[in-house]
C-alpha cells in the first residue's frame, strides 16, 4: 500500500489501495483500519486547507471516513486511484461546509437586521395622522354647510345615504349630488389625484 508521507513523498507498504477498498466493500473491518491509516491524514489536510478551522476539520474528515465505508462498493477503479476518489469526497464535504456555514451566518445576519429594524416609526405615524387630520378639518370648512353635513353624516356617523337624507329632511338624489361635489372639493383640496 502506498503511503504518504509528511513531506509528500510516498513509501510503498501492503497492498495497494484499490485491493483494500475492495475488501472494505466486503465489510472488513481491518481493511477499513489499514485504509483509514494511509488516507486519513491527507483528508484532514485538504479538508483543513478549505475550512481553515481545526475543529471543524476534524468533524468533516470524520464525516468523510464514514462516508467511505459505507460507499466503498461505489468505488470504480476504471474511472480513477481510490486516492482521487476519497479527496473528491472530503473536497466536496469541505465545501458544502463552507457553503452551509455561509448560509447560517447570511441567515443570522439578516436576522439580526430584522430585530433591529421597528416595523413603523410610530411617532412619524403620529405626527402624519395629525397633519392629515388637520388638513381634513381644514378642508371640511371649505364645504358649503349642506355639503359638509352630508359628508360629516356619511363619513363620521357611519351613515347610508338614505339615512343622511332622513337626517336632512332632503330628497335622496339631492343628498348623493351634495356628497359627490363635496368629496370632489376634499379630493382637490387634499391634492389626491383622481
Amino acid at each position: 500500500m502506498k503511503r504518504i508521507t509528511r513531506n509528500g513523498e510516498t513509501s510503498q507498504r501492503g497492498p495497494e489501495l484499490s485491493d483494500v477498498i475492495a475488501r472494505v466493500a466486503d465489510g472488513d473491518q481491518e481493511a477499513f483500519a489499514a485504509l483509514y491509516d494511509s488516507i486519513a491524514g491527507p483528508v484532514y489536510g485538504l479538508v483543513l486547507k478549505v475550512l481553515r478551522d481545526p475543529a471543524q476539520s476534524e468533524e468533516v474528515a470524520q464525516e468523510v471516513m464514514v462516508e467511505v465505508w459505507r460507499t466503498a462498493a461505489r468505488f470504480r477503479p476504471d474511472q480513477g486511484s481510490v486516492m482521487t476518489w476519497v479527496m473528491t469526497m472530503a473536497h466536496r464535504r469541505a465545501v458544502d461546509r463552507v457553503r452551509s456555514e455561509q448560509a447560517a451566518t447570511d441567515r443570522e445576519q439578516l436576522n439580526t437586521v430584522r430585530e433591529r429594524t421597528p416595523d413603523y416609526d410610530q411617532v412619524s405615524e403620529e405626527v402624519a395622522v395629525r397633519l392629515e387630520s388637520e388638513q381634513v378639518r381644514r378642508c371640511l370648512r371649505t364645504l358649503s354647510e349642506l355639503q359638509r353635513q352630508a359628508v360629516t353624516l356619511a363619513y363620521y356617523q357611519g351613515y347610508t345615504y338614505r339615512e343622511v337624507a332622513a337626517a336632512l329632511s332632503a330628497p335622496l338624489g339631492t343628498v348623493k349630488t351634495r356628497m359627490r361635489d363635496g368629496l370632489i372639493r376634499l379630493r382637490d383640496c387634499m391634492g389626491v389625484n383622481a
